[in-house]
This record gives C-alpha cells, sequence and structure tokens, in this order.
C-alpha cells in the first residue's frame, strides 16, 4: 500500500481535497472535533460542510494526533487561517516524518502579517512547504465540476509532483515558482470579495461591482510585486482567476458576508450566518499592516476594514472612495 496522504482540516475544502486524493490512495483526514470525526467516520459524509458528497473508503476520519505520526506522503494543511500557528503547534510533535507540507489556506497573519507557509515554517521548520490556490469553490470541485488550480513554490520538484497526485481529468494543475505572489493573491482576493458583495448588497450593478474588482486587482498587484511577487502571477488562476470566482459566485462566503453587512446585518452576526469562514474578515487586518510595512496604498482593503470592524456606514466607505482625487490609471 502506498503511503497515505494526511489532510489536516475538515472544513469544505480540506474535506473536498480529501476525496480528490483517495483516487491515489488512502488519505489520514484529521479534524480537531471528536464528534465530528466519529460522524463522517459512521456516516461517510461531512454534512455541516459539504453535504452530499461521500467520503471514499480509503478516507480514515481520525482526531487523535498520533493518527498523523505514521509515514505520510505529503500533509495538506486546511484549516482556517486564524487557527493555522495553534494547530501547526498542537500536531508539532505528531508529525515526525518530515513529509512536505501543501498550505491550502488563504490567508495573512494579523500581528505578525506573514503568509500561511511562513507561519508553517515556524512552527513546523525544515519540511518544505508549497501553496495551492485559485478559482476553487469547494462544493463545485468536490461535484466534479472542470476547474483549475495553481500550486506555488521555490521547490521545482516538488510543486510537480504534488501537481500530479492533485490534478485529474475534472482538476488541472498548474506550477508556479511564485509562491510569494500565489499566496499573497489567495488572500487578498477575498478583502476585495468583501467588498464586492457590499456592492450587491447595496444594489449598486455590475458597473460598480466591476470597478471594485478591477480596482481591488490593481491593489492586490501593488501589495503583491512590492513584497517581492511577480507581476504576472496576478494575472492567473491564483490571481484575477480566484478573484473573479469568489466576488461573483453565489457560493463565496467572502462575497455573502460582505452582502450581509451592506443590508445592516454587522458583523459578527453575518459571520454566523454563514456556512464556513469568510477568510477575508480575518485577513484585512494583516493586510493592511503588510501595506504599510511596504508603504502601499489600499483604499479598499482600508474601507473594508472600517466597515467590518469600525462599523462605518457602508455609503459611508462608498463615498470616501468615489471622493478621492482623480489619477492616472496605470500609477
Amino acid at each position: 500500500m502506498s503511503e497515505p496522504i494526511g489532510v489536516i482540516g475538515a472544513g469544505a475544502w480540506g474535506t473536498t481535497l480529501a476525496v480528490l486524493l483517495a483516487a491515489n490512495g488512502p488519505v489520514t483526514l484529521w479534524t480537531h472535533r471528536a464528534d465530528a470525526a466519529q460522524r463522517m467516520a459512521r456516516d461517510r459524509v461531512n454534512d455541516r460542510y459539504l453535504p452530499g458528497v461521500v467520503l471514499p473508503p480509503s478516507v480514515e476520519v481520525v482526531t487523535d494526533p498520533g493518527a498523523l505520526g505514521g509515514p505520510h506522503r505529503f500533509f495538506v494543511v486546511a484549516v482556517p487561517s486564524e487557527h493555522v500557528r495553534a494547530t501547526a503547534r498542537l500536531l508539532s510533535g505528531a508529525l515526525g516524518d518530515g513529509a512536505p507540507l501543501l498550505s491550502v489556506v488563504k490567508g495573512i497573519e494579523e500581528g505578525s502579517h506573514l503568509r500561511m507557509s511562513e507561519v508553517l515554517g515556524e512552527e513546523l521548520p525544515g519540511r518544505a512547504v508549497a501553496a495551492l490556490s485559485g478559482p476553487n469553490l469547494a462544493r463545485e470541485i468536490a461535484a466534479g465540476k472542470p476547474a483549475g488550480s495553481v500550486i506555488g513554490s521555490t521547490d521545482a520538484d516538488l510543486a510537480t509532483e504534488l501537481a500530479s497526485v492533485l490534478s485529474s481529468d475534472r482538476f488541472r494543475v498548474y506550477t508556479n515558482p511564485d509562491i510569494v505572489g500565489v499566496e499573497l493573491c489567495g488572500a487578498l482576493k477575498n478583502v476585495v470579495a468583501l467588498a464586492a458583495g457590499m456592492v450587491d448588497g447595496l444594489g449598486f450593478g455590475d458597473s460598480g461591482k466591476a470597478a471594485i474588482i478591477t480596482r481591488g486587482l490593481a491593489e492586490m498587484s501593488r501589495l503583491g510585486v512590492a513584497a517581492g511577487a511577480h507581476p504576472l502571477t496576478f494575472a492567473g488562476l491564483a490571481g484575477i482567476g480566484d478573484l473573479i470566482a469568489t466576488c461573483m459566485s453565489p457560493l463565496s462566503r467572502n462575497r455573502r458576508a460582505g452582502e450581509l453587512i451592506a443590508s445592516g446585518v454587522p458583523w459578527p452576526d453575518a459571520g454566523k450566518q454563514l456556512s464556513g469562514v469568510a477568510e477575508g474578515v480575518a485577513t484585512v487586518t494583516g493586510a493592511l499592516e503588510l501595506a504599510a510595512a511596504h508603504d502601499v496604498e489600499m483604499p479598499i482593503a482600508e474601507q473594508v476594514r472600517a466597515v467590518v470592524f469600525d462599523h462605518r456606514p457602508p455609503l459611508e466607505a462608498v463615498a470616501e472612495l468615489m471622493s478621492r482625487a482623480p489619477r492616472d490609471e496605470l500609477h
């Protein structure tokens, strides 16, 4: 039997990836919740996050960190960004074989303003780390609808191996040596999606939404390049591809969160109405900290943070953006 692949985190995306990876061999799917592990092991479905999708027999659902201690080909990290450091610290003694890590988490840590691969590198040193990002709505991927994604890593051999394992006739995976850009795209697009959802909640139409998406991409690219990313990464699957999906799809939790907030539901009450985590909320402060460190202006992100955390009325945020001084679009 081939070495199992470990998936850390049994949310919608972690469970989806466990199902995809099970086509190649055994998968150990870890969740911190014993009750969830018992239900999933018994019923072979993740009713909370991915209803209707049956777990293949080769997926073992566990809650004991010791189950991750044996030889594994690699580990997929799929927990919410605000829990990555604590989870890595919890499991640091269990993941003993030096297997590589594939982060599928999209976020920037508040306080340190580190990307998720950097957080993992601090807590689980000595392991190769890659990052997966792209327009990947879990329910669509789990349903077998065609999609594409990209793995960012400075280790070309690792990226190629991971892409080979993940790829199928319905899921095409590219590689990109620009892990900085791949991760920043994945994190920052969620902040823009909150703004796009607010446009929907205010009923401002597609012209306004297209402007937010486009100028949001400009913010993402400015910060990415300043932080060392390749500008073309923002024109790829992790950039404009994921941005379009997250800002437009009714399945997008970040878009839905913005829509709820703009319709008068304050955060965190809006968060309680979501099927999962809106990562843009946990990311926006860290993103603005990173922007300040690189002296990069991000007016859309600033207004998103003000609406979410400072309770600025969304219409005031719109007025602030619309009243900014005219400037060259390519500035």
